[in-house]
């Protein structure tokens, strides 16, 4: 009985960790490495285990980076079921095909120079195909229902609070007599946003997986964050030029129209064009929509379960490439959201081309940037940055709205734990090696509480626990 953990251990993305038990392999999660270019050629090196070998995946939520690889898995043999919450069952049709998609397009770019190189030409990651092939396995579970997956292995699913669908992994493992529980926190949102209900709290477990993205650091509070937002429209209007808000397609997208809607009046938002301009966040919105029974009562009694691309009268979207192409002759008055995240592809990185240097533009950073992404940088404060081979100035305002984060601050993080009664074991994952230690530490100090960071590979034995 043991776990070992093939991704996210000393780096945010890529979570992927495989728990044996009766001989019985359970993977939780199988998320895409995400960062550099060196970082997201890893994608192709083949699984650690053996893909035919596994007999359940629980995926904890739909974001690419704990999602993006379960193609894969199928292309490798893998052939049992992917247990997660309904609303990811969802958005993950739309998450993965829009994945494969990219992989094909990017292919095709780089096979595009190949040829003009003589060199070998390179495969997609995966293709729709595949995609198509990975939906069948998925199989939707409610939160607080408990359901045994194999023998002696029964698994249950708590509000997450971080995107729609998103869950805390609850695990129930017997062998030989022996029974331990594990709870995996996947990715923990952070309580009183936008949207969600808060993180569902947890008293038991034998051994704890948690995530650490910002075990180093504290969210500015909500309230805060209200004001900041207000005063950065009110600087972007006065200097007559444009807001780009490099956007998840899926939750960030969601909370800002959200925002939108609540302060239409108070930060005079009728003065704006605002643009949604991803077909992604746009069905993502959509599936928000549909699983409008899982909000918080104020977003329950604010959205009433309206479409929400259609509580704001001066909203976009755009569909097409057109559409989106269009936007590159507004020179002010226009709120653009778009993808990717972390500006390392999607339609930000055209309106940053047309934008970014303009010293009246303004850019929102509202989420993670990872090492080595576009959107890493700028906040880093570049100067300079290189979109298809040119060098364009860094002119706009970069705003870093930290309090939009759909994850828990370091505060957060030690909240959760403190519910647990017993103290247990603590596994640090999800995080960069820095703010780990920092978390490390602070949860040895004020809860004497017995942690470890996860290592690439390492074996834990959970029947010594």
């Amino acid at each position: 009985m043991y776990i070992q953990c093939f991704g996210a251990a000393g780096e945010v993305t890529g979570s992927c960790h495989l728990i044996e038990v009766n001989g019985q392999k359970i993977l939780l999660d199988c998320g895409m490495i995400q960062g550099r270019a060196k970082d997201e050629e890893r994608n192709r090196e083949p699984f650690p285990f053996d893909p035919e070998e596994i007999n359940a995946v629980v995926l904890s939520h739909a974001h690419i980076d704990h999602s993006g690889r379960l193609p894969l898995l199928i292309k490798s043999g893998y052939s049992g079921p992917i247990y997660t919450h309904r609303a990811t069952c969802d958005l993950c049709k739309i998450m993965l095909r829009d994945s494969a998609y990219l992989a094909e397009r990017d292919a095709d770019w780089e096979n595009r120079k190949r040829e003009r190189k003589h060199l070998s030409l390179v495969k997609p990651l995966y293709d729709l195909d595949d995609v198509e092939q990975t939906i069948p396995h998925f199989q939707d579970l409610e939160y607080d229902q408990t359901r045994e997956i194999l023998p002696g292995i029964t698994v249950r699913l708590q509000d997450a609070g971080h995107i729609i669908g998103s869950a805390i992994v609850e695990l129930w493992l017997e062998e030989k007599g022996v029974k331990r529980k594990i709870v995996f926190s996947g990715d923990l949102g952070q309580n009183g946003v936008p949207i969600l209900r808060d993180v569902s709290t947890i008293s038991e477990a034998d051994q704890v997986i948690m995530e650490s993205t910002y075990g180093d650091r504290l969210h500015k509070p909500m309230e805060k964050t209200v004001v900041e937002l207000k005063e950065i429209l009110e600087a972007a209007f006065k200097s007559k030029g444009n807001v780009l808000i490099p956007a998840f397609a899926v939750g960030r997208t969601q909370e800002i129209l959200f925002l939108f809607k609540k302060y239409y009046k108070e930060w005079q938002i009728d003065r704006w064009q605002i643009y949604l301009d991803s077909p992604m966040a746009i069905d993502a919105t959509e599936i928000y929509t549909k699983h409008h029974d899982l909000y918080d009562k104020e977003a329950t009694v604010l959205l009433g379960g309206h479409q929400m691309t259609k509580l704001l009268p001066n909203l976009t979207m755009s569909m097409t490439s057109e559409q989106s192409m269009q936007l590159n002759n507004m020179r002010s008055g226009a709120i653009i959201i778009a993808g990717s995240g972390m500006c390392n592809g999607g339609r930000i990185k055209h309106h940053f081309k047309h934008n970014i240097w303009r010293r009246n533009c303004h850019v929102v950073i509202s989420g993670f940037q990872a090492r080595g992404t576009l959107g890493r940088s700028l906040v880093d404060g570049a100067k300079h940055i290189r979109l298809w081979g040119e060098t364009i100035v860094v002119g706009a305002t970069v705003h870093t709205v930290g309090g939009l984060s759909a994850h828990a601050d370091q505060d957060g993080l030690c909240e959760w734990y403190q519910h647990f009664k017993n103290r247990p074991p603590l596994l640090l994952v999800h995080g960069e090696t820095e703010a780990q230690d920092i978390l490390a530490t602070r949860l040895r100090q004020e809860f004497h509480a017995p942690v470890r960071i996860a290592k690439w590979g390492e074996k834990i034995e959970l029947s010594d626990l």
